[in-house]
């Protein structure tokens, strides 16, 4: 099968929905599938890569979003995918490119929007009034456009199962064991950021606002006022830098600015003693998962989808400076090895293979799915773990 792939808001500092485009594009071409990515920059390109065709089209930045860039040219776009004739289309973004999934239905081609964030949460985030019932309107049209909606955790399923969307499937994403694993630590790392005795903190992730950075910093604070001897290092980049090392100025606060360099993000976050996910509205949290697998365990926000995805290999808490302090000290208190086996076990649930299969089958693009020659796909299962009530400790 041709698979085309459209997705928006994807630069080159975008981490988690970069990092799933390669790993889904690679594994259609080790299918033995055609995958065509088509994404926004700053000028035309037309390149074949590990995961298959990428074109770019000169798209225009949005302003204040730290260099995100959406395709706004219909004409062309339609144009250029009349075509490409694919035989699936997949669109990872459920505002400008909705649209697309109408192009489809009119051309039989079958059609999968991926969800990557919850329109509820992020509503919630930007302060819109009447957030639900926005998003319900809205997520049901999203539905009606497309033959199948996938979503990548049950948190991130929620909003379009309480509408009893019929078309709905989840499947998890992956990490890479491989690259990120324990043995990426490296003691040069921790002397560059922390002193002997000194608690290494990281943060890695996009600084923007519904990344919630200033809770990381602020936690170091709460740690420091506890006399815990925390350090933060925060590896990503965007519009919040300024304000975070305005706010950090008085705080040990290292900022490493964007890591391009895959086993550069590995090395920190295998090196780190805990990785901070404050992220209120995260929907998988790839970076969580990423320390994980570097057998690095993780306190994240209760409030996301990360509670189910990091499981006892972590702690969810409230979105407090005071919260997040306490799940830092209450990793600590379990002894090393095990927190860090507890982590990398964890991680092992999610490889990249078994997304590449969920994502595939929801296709119809499996041996045995398209022979069956069944039109919807059967839900992948994911690793079953209840979402915690309140604040939890392993």
């Amino acid at each position: 099968m041709r698979i085309v792939r459209l997705a928006n808001f994807v630069t080159a500092h975008s981490g988690g929905l970069r990092t799933a485009l390669r790993n889904l594009g690679e594994g259609y071409q080790r299918a033995g599938h055609e995958a065509v990515l088509i994404v926004p920059g700053r000028e035309r390109s037309d390149k074949m890569t590990s995961q298959g065709r990428v074109i770019t089209l000169p798209s225009a930045p949005l302003p204040r979003t730290g260099g995100y860039r959406v395709m706004t040219g219909r004409r062309e776009l339609t144009q250029l995918l009349e075509d490409l004739e694919p035989d699936r289309l997949e669109v990872s973004d459920r505002t400008s490119l909705r649209w697309t999934g109408g192009w489809a239905r009119q051309r039989g081609v079958g059609s999968m929007m991926v969800s990557h964030e919850s329109l509820a949460g992020l509503l919630g985030v930007w302060g819109v009034p009447k957030r639900d019932a926005l998003a319900d309107k809205f997520n049901l049209r999203t539905a009606e456009f497309f033959d199948q909606i996938i979503c990548t955790t049950s948190f991130a399923a929620a909003e379009f199962r309480r509408l009893g969307v019929p078309n709905l499937t989840e499947v998890p994403l992956g990490v890479d064991l491989d690259g990120f694993h324990p043995s990426r630590w490296d003691e040069s790392i921790r002397e560059r950021y922390a002193r002997p005795g000194e608690l290494l903190i990281a943060f890695a992730s996009r600084l923007s606002g519904q990344k919630r950075p200033e809770l990381a910093v602020d936690t170091i604070a709460a740690l420091r006022n506890d006399k815990v001897p925390a350090v933060l290092a925060v590896a990503g980049d965007g519009v919040r830098r300024a304000a975070l090392a305005y706010r950090a100025a008085r705080l040990p606060v290292r900022f490493t600015g964007h890591l391009a360099d895959r086993a550069a993000v590995a090395g920190l976050l295998a090196s780190a003693d805990v990785v901070l996910a404050p992220g209120p509205v995260e929907t998988f949290g790839m970076t969580a998962l990423e320390a994980l697998a570097c057998g690095t365990p993780v306190v994240v926000n209760e409030t996301s989808a990360l509670p189910e995805v990091v499981g006892e290999a972590g702690v969810a808490v409230p979105g407090t400076p005071e919260a997040f302090a306490a799940g830092v000290r209450g990793l600590m208190e379990r002894p090393e090895q095990e927190r860090r086996a507890a982590a990398r076990a964890r991680a092992e649930n999610f490889g990249w293979p078994q997304a590449v299969d969920g994502f595939l089958r929801a296709h119809g693009a499996l041996p045995e799915v398209a022979l069956a020659g069944r039109k919807r796909p059967t839900t992948v299962l994911r690793p079953a773990v209840p979402r915690p009530a309140g604040p939890t400790l392993g």
